[in-house]
């Protein structure tokens, strides 16, 4: 062998320092998504189910997957209550708001059965599947101990009811961004060869 071949050989290599774009680009989409939140929306408008389940199927760290969502949460949720203050401020870290975020980290855990297999049924299924669990989730939160409805079945019964005309914008929200998120993630990708492994 040739002496500065050896040499190079011989040399140590150097470690790869590279941040890889894809854990970075789904924080971004998680963290713009989280955001619209600040916008003037109707009640249970949110992008919640959708980007913890969009972080579910592609983050190939499962602790960034259920990670991101929650912190997008939370930012967005410690802005909201800097703008509004008052009533919004003191929902902070009660039991409903913890309920929240149990319910975004079980999302990003049905996220998982997407990784490697996106379609649009299989998104489609999840996020409508998601979004009834969130509604049955906190609605029955908000109703034990309420001073509004009776402790009995018929009263639990009342406050599903009384809840449903915010759930067609809990599902038509989930529809929404997981759509623009799955979409645009999709488009993404073929334009990156960096972002085309099944999860990054």
């Amino acid at each position: 062998m040739p002496r500065h071949e050896a040499e190079i050989a011989m040399k140590p290599s150097t470690p790869n320092t590279t941040i890889s774009p894809g854990p970075l680009v789904l924080l971004g989409l998680i963290l713009a998504a989280a955001l619209t939140r600040l916008l003037p929306t109707p009640h249970n408008f949110s992008p919640v189910e959708a980007m913890a389940l969009f972080g579910g199927a592609y983050f190939a760290a499962r602790w960034l997957s259920l990670l991101v969502p929650v912190l997008a949460m939370l930012v967005a949720d410690l802005a909201l209550a800097a703008l509004h203050g008052g009533l919004y401020a003191s929902h902070l870290f009660g039991g409903g708001f913890w309920l929240v975020y149990a319910c975004i980290i079980g999302m990003s855990v049905m996220g998982f059965a997407l990784r490697g297999r996106v379609t649009g049924a299989r998104v489609l299924g999840l996020s409508l599947l998601g979004a009834l669990a969130f509604f049955l989730v906190t609605n029955f939160a908000a109703w034990l101990g309420s001073p509004l409805y009776p402790q009995t079945l018929a009263g639990l019964g009342a406050s599903y009811v009384a809840a449903i005309p915010f759930f067609k914008w809990s599902v038509l929200s989930t529809l929404l961004y997981a759509a623009v998120l799955f979409g645009g993630f999709e488009l993404l990708r073929r334009r990156a060869p960096a972002l085309r492994a099944q999860t990054v």
